[in-house]
């Protein structure tokens, strides 16, 4: 789905499946939010609580393998190569990707915030 994305922004491609892409968003953040409560339950099962940052960069890591694939779609771009040229995507890539990295990072936090909330919410301390 990135893939069309992409087309659509730098090729002058149109893209009308937006019902689609919300679909794939959300299926997105679920599985961001379930990989990253299995992870910090494993850290949370190994002593480890500083579990805060570990869920915002594993749910945010979505976000480098998309700038890593738009640095390799970039090479099948038929565009001038000029400086200007690799400025101008290069720059519009890391904002989408941070947003991402805001975005999906986000949803792992929350989830886990909450995840972790109630299982420790159910242990008794006698």
């Amino acid at each position: 789905e990135f893939f069309f994305i992409m087309t659509s922004l730098w090729m002058d491609q149109f893209y009308y499946v937006f019902g689609f892409t919300l679909i794939v968003f959300l299926i997105l953040c679920i599985t961001c939010a379930e990989v990253t409560v299995l992870l910090v339950y494993y850290q949370l099962c190994a002593e480890n609580h500083r579990w805060w940052w570990f869920s915002f960069f594993t749910s945010g890591s979505t976000a480098m393998y998309m700038f890593v694939y738009s640095i390799f779609w970039f090479r099948t771009l038929e565009a001038s190569r000029m400086l200007m040229t690799y400025l101008l995507y290069f720059g519009y890539m890391f904002l989408f990707c941070f947003a991402m990295l805001l975005v999906t990072g986000s949803v792992g936090t929350l989830v886990s915030l909450w995840f972790v909330r109630k299982i420790f919410a159910t242990i008794k301390i006698d």
